[in-house]
């Protein structure tokens, strides 16, 4: 799967979360509401911390949420969703965080060549710092492609 295009409403920016559960929830809805999963795709992801402690929670202020594959998975989607104020997940070494990616694959597999795309835009030090601080829906495309941020 190659990273699939972000609709509008895939991308929140700066929005408010009170805890890790609420900030996920908002990367869940906004798959949810680009018509990618269902709601029960993101109790899933929440379960995933739940079960597997803060995992997602990939490099410095960057969570990627995600589940397995079924049926709660419409089609391969991602979402991209910045937080006014950070919150903690309880990871040892990358907290705070203020991006949370939600990603989708409906291919089991799938989802680590999105991953692998992912970690392309982030070989840049400054993609994370300038995905927090975007303003616009386009800012956050151009950084997950490569492009420079606007």
């Amino acid at each position: 799967m190659s990273l699939p295009a972000l609709a509008d409403r895939a991308i929140v920016l700066h929005a408010r979360a009170h805890d890790w559960r609420a900030a996920v929830r908002l990367a869940g809805d906004a798959l949810v509401e680009s018509g990618c999963t269902t709601a029960e795709y993101t109790e899933a992801m929440i379960r995933m911390v739940d079960d597997h402690g803060p995992y997602i929670v990939i490099a410095p202020g960057l969570a990627l949420a995600h589940a397995r594959p079924g049926s709660d998975v419409r089609c391969d989607g991602l979402s991209v969703v910045t937080l006014a104020q950070p919150v903690e997940f309880g990871h040892a070494h990358n907290d705070p965080v203020r991006v949370v990616i939600g990603l989708a694959g409906v291919a089991p597999d799938a989802h680590l060549e999105a991953v692998a795309q992912l970690a392309n835009a982030f070989n840049n030090a400054d993609a994370i710092p300038a995905l927090a601080e975007a303003t616009t829906r386009d800012e956050v495309r151009a950084i997950l492609t490569g492009g420079a941020p606007a």
